[in-house]
């Protein structure tokens, strides 16, 4: 993993896309959990590596084992959006992601999402130390 500089808060800006959206151009609630996967790998770039580099080189993956969601307003194609990640828990084998969906700074959707590492056989599995140090580095863990 190389070295990289981050802030405790990592941001990923994104478009709503027609495919986002239901019929009525509102992004479909379900589709907040994807934008949130993507924030979330991109954090993981940020710091040096990525999903696929954690298989093919540790054979973990990462598997949300929970989930609170509380929509505020809702977003709209063509918005411009950013999802905000903040990690507030890195343990030995789980993570825990406070991650906000903003549009010019307003809340949308908050979420708490709980993650687990897991082996390729899908039992909980230990961070790698050299990630679990830059996941640690890229929190607001202690």
């Amino acid at each position: 993993m190389s070295k990289v500089a981050i802030s405790k808060r990592h941001v990923f800006p994104m478009r709503v896309y027609y495919e986002d959206t239901d019929a009525g151009g509102v992004v479909f609630y379900a589709n907040y959990l994807n934008f949130a996967e993507r924030a979330r790998s991109e954090l993981l770039r940020s710091i040096g590596t990525d999903n696929r580099k954690l298989k093919d080189q540790h054979g973990i993956l990462f598997a949300v084992s929970g989930c609170e969601v509380k929509y505020k307003k809702p977003a709209r194609l063509d918005d411009m959006l950013e999802v905000h990640t903040v990690l507030t828990n890195v343990g030995a084998a789980k993570l825990t992601a406070a991650q906000t969906v903003k549009r010019d700074g307003e809340d949308l959707v908050l979420m708490d999402v709980d993650l687990a590492c897991l082996n390729e056989a899908g039992r909980p599995a230990r961070l790698p130390a050299l990630l679990r140090e830059a996941l640690m580095a890229a929190s607001n863990c202690h």
